[in-house]
């Protein structure tokens, strides 16, 4: 008896260890699952989150192969210059307006996917966004077929709906790895720019084949990616979203008491030795599950320093809090939002007239086929790859800079894109693209960066998804924009251009001085505030010896 009790005794070491073993290997294959996941939300969004704007790269190729070309007539037929089609002017505003219809979707549908994704999850998200883009692919690959309906325009619309419900839904994956999750939502971001490449991709392979490749075969080909969207989906994406930094620091919290390791009914085992055991056994899974959590959301020295960078990262910007706590209502109708709704609609206009029309302003500007087909490639591999190298820069910048100085780099940027767009020269024209590639991501960034920092967490969705909602809505007016190029200024882009750069030039000054005055007046109201707040600490030792005294 005494044998065997002491042989069980013995064992208990081993058991702990074998424990721990498979604890570690469960750690292991569980950290490894979710960078498989991460790794697979942005994958998901270099394929399909922001493939509409890669529409500078497949304008050719839609060219090439007809689109829209019936809208020709004799008095304005397409024609061929250095080997290239050159689309009429019927052919080239209705291929604008293609694009222009699923830039604004991008922009509206943002609110619906948000809404979607709080009800109903990512997973949510990602089943609507796969049947958008089986749809799309499919319309884009039949609609030389229907007669009757635009099915090209449908096909866009969806394309665009199904890459906004992959972007919103994937930033939720920043939260499967805390401790990175600057690093993932970067990466989110920086494939969003990359997806552009795409039809890149595609064109190059386009013009290789010498147009085997048609568009029903890209497209019908393109419907593998929303399927292996719905595999990755149910075969080991998340059911349910990540619980965010506050959840786990609670976890942690629980945790770390060691209090949780002794029940009352431990009173009821006899054996010192075996209540003993019992309560190890406890303190030795809960450090386990304290390890697993730790893993994920950072040590306790890692959390320290994030939350003191979190702390140098509001004090930096000037502005941190100034409407926090303020109805949403009463936030909208504030000057810090009306100027920065004012400042995104024109630049978001001036931006999508840029990517619908690079070539056809080039080819005016510089009165070349030839030179304006050289830019227009030349953006089209820019536009992606300046998303991607331009992203860690853009977040240190964010970081670090206040916003009235980000705001007075984004209006010089603005200024020096104004200058350059008129120059009649092929390096202006490089120069432009390249400062464009830097000026768009960055001014996005900004802009959901600004939305936090001054509007704060809780009414970020409404004020965010506003600013963008209304902003791709007032974007209908590139359509007129494009009348007005084509037709009373004969094709000569310089009016807009400089009409467009002139009021960004201008409200991007003034909301630059409105931040810095407002930023200023808010800083020295914060810092007398935290003045009254001392003197009241210092006050408060005398008051508490003074309370009850006699003398």
């Amino acid at each position: 008896m005494e044998t065997s009790e002491f042989r069980a005794r013995e064992d208990v070491p081993n058991r702990e260890a074998t424990r721990r073993v498979q604890g570690l290997q469960r750690e292991t294959l569980v950290y490894v699952i979710i960078w498989v996941q991460v790794a697979t939300g942005i994958v998901a969004c270099c394929l399909a989150a922001g493939l509409v704007f890669g529409f500078a790269a497949l304008k050719p190729v839609l060219v090439s192969e007809g689109v829209y070309r019936n809208l020709c007539d004799a008095d304005d037929p397409s024609l061929i210059e250095d080997g290239k089609y050159v689309p009429c002017t019927k052919q080239d505003l209705r291929l604008n307006l293609f694009f222009l219809v699923a830039s604004v979707t991008t922009n509206v549908s943002s609110l619906g996917a948000g809404i979607v994704l709080d009800r109903y999850g990512r997973r949510g998200c990602w089943i609507v966004a796969s049947i958008c883009l089986t749809f799309g692919c499919l319309l884009m690959a039949t609609s030389d077929q229907i007669i009757g309906v635009d099915g090209y325009f449908i096909a866009n619309i969806f394309l665009a709906l199904g890459g906004t419900f992959v972007f919103v839904s994937s930033f939720q994956l920043a939260n499967a790895i805390p401790k990175h999750s600057g690093l993932i939502i970067a990466l989110v971001t920086g494939a969003f720019d990359a997806s552009a490449a795409v039809f890149l991709l595609y064109r190059t392979i386009y013009e290789a084949t010498d147009g085997r490749v048609s568009l029903k075969k890209f497209f019908y080909s393109y419907i593998s990616i929303p399927f292996l969207l719905i595999v990755a989906e149910f075969a080991y994406m998340p059911i349910r979203s990540y619980q965010n930094k506050n959840q786990l620091e609670n976890k942690i919290n629980r945790a770390q008491d060691e209090t949780r390791d002794i029940h009352e009914a431990d009173e009821d085992i006899e054996d010192a030795g075996e209540r003993q055991e019992v309560q190890n056994d406890r303190a030795n899974r809960r450090l386990l599950k304290l390890a697993q959590i730790e893993e994920v959301a950072g040590g306790a020295e890692h959390r320290e320093e994030r939350t003191k960078t979190k702390e140098r990262r509001q004090e930096a910007s000037g502005v941190w809090g100034v409407l926090h706590g303020v109805p949403a209502h009463k936030q909208i109708r504030s000057p810090w939002f009306l100027l920065i709704l004012l400042l995104t609609i024109v630049q978001m206009l001036k931006m999508n007239y840029f990517i619908a029309t690079i070539k056809s302003q080039y080819r005016f500007i510089l009165g070349s086929e030839a030179d304006a087909d050289a830019i227009n490639r030349f953006f089209d591999v820019a536009l992606p790859i300046g998303g991607l190298v331009s992203t860690p820069f853009i977040g240190i910048l964010l970081n670090k800079l206040s916003v009235s100085v980000t705001f007075g780099i984004l209006t010089a940027l603005i200024l020096a894109l104004g200058a350059l767009s008129y120059p009649p020269f092929g390096w202006a024209g490089y120069a432009t693209v390249v400062l464009f590639v830097i000026f768009r991501p960055l001014y996005y960034s900004a802009i959901s960066d600004y939305a936090t920092k001054v509007f704060g967490f809780a009414t970020f969705g409404r004020i965010y998804g506003t600013i963008v909602c209304v902003s791709g809505l007032v974007n209908f007016a590139q359509s007129g924009l494009d009348s007005l190029t084509h037709g009373p200024l004969r094709g000569d882009p310089t009016l807009v251009n400089v009409t467009l750069g002139g009021a960004g030039a201008i409200v991007g000054l003034i909301l630059t001085v409105f931040f810095v005055v407002k930023g200023r007046a808010f800083v020295k109201s914060q810092k007398a505030a935290m003045g009254t707040m001392e003197e009241r600490r210092r006050l408060l030792p005398s008051v508490e010896q003074d309370y009850g005294s006699r003398e």
